[in-house]
This record gives structure tokens, sequence and C-alpha cells, in this order.
């Protein structure tokens, strides 16, 4: 788009499905490169993915000319696929549906790569659970817990 400037910073949290730990050391930072791929090839910049067995952590510079949820159904839709065709998975490799959307400035940004790649040890002391209620109080993001993850049955 001509004309067209914009500096978009947003962090995007989603989780496997159930929240199980499917995402294993020996493949997440091939996992990583392909969704970055996916990223790049969609005209947004990636500026950091990290995240543990059961969830994900991706800050993008992002364009305005695709919607948020569109470039979300990309990523999850492409990876889940690109998952289950490698078989790196015992079973069926699903995300969450939903996922959290944050906003930043340029100021915050090595805050929030820190935060990101310092992944483990944010988790040596909360649950992925208790750090996403954390992230939608401190952006105040209205929210029913009952409906955030969705549970095995």
């Amino acid at each position: 788009m001509a004309n067209t400037y914009s500096q978009i910073y947003l962090q995007f949290v989603f989780s496997v499905k159930y929240r199980e730990g499917m995402i294993h050391k020996d493949w997440k930072d091939e996992l990583y490169k392909y969704i970055t791929g996916i990223v790049t090839n969609n005209g947004h910049k990636m500026i950091c993915i990290n995240g543990m067995p059961d969830h994900i952590h991706i800050l993008i510079g992002i364009k305005p000319s695709q919607s948020i949820s569109d470039l979300l159904k990309d990523i999850k839709a492409n990876s889940s696929r690109w998952i289950n065709e490698k078989r790196y998975s015992k079973g069926k490799f699903e995300w969450q549906e939903g996922y959290g959307a944050f906003s930043y400035s340029q100021s915050q940004l090595k805050d929030v790569i820190t935060y990101i790649e310092t992944q483990e040890e944010h988790h040596k002391k909360r649950t992925f659970k208790e750090e996403y209620i954390d992230f939608l109080e401190k952006f105040e993001v209205k929210f029913d817990e009952k409906f955030i993850f969705k549970e095995l049955a």
C-alpha cells in the first residue's frame, strides 16, 4: 500500500489444545523457523519467538494489510498441519482455539523480547494459565475464566 506507514508491534500467545505439552525440544526450533516463514511470507516481521511444551509466544511487527485473525488462522492451521505431516507428535497435534494479542510500543520491545526469550525461567515459578490470566488482567481485557481454556474431557 503506497503511502501507508505503520509501527504496530503485537505479541501473540496461544496454547496447544488442552494445554498438553506436545511441543518437543527436539523439533521446537524447526517449528519456530516454520512459523517465522509463515509470518514473513505474509509480509510481517518476526521479532521474537519462543515458548514451552504447551504454548508459544511470538512478537511480530505487523503490517496493516492483513487482519490479525487471518494471520493467526494461517499460522495455526499451517503449523499444526506441518507438525502432523512430519509426525513429530504421537497423537494428532492441534492448537487451542483462540489466542491472546497484546500491543506494545517500540520503547517496550527490549523488555518483551527478554520476557519471551526467558520463558523457561518464568515457568519455573508459575503455570501458563497463571501467566495468561496475568496478561489479560495487566492489559485490562475482560474475560470469563471458564472460557479461557478448553479442558480435556
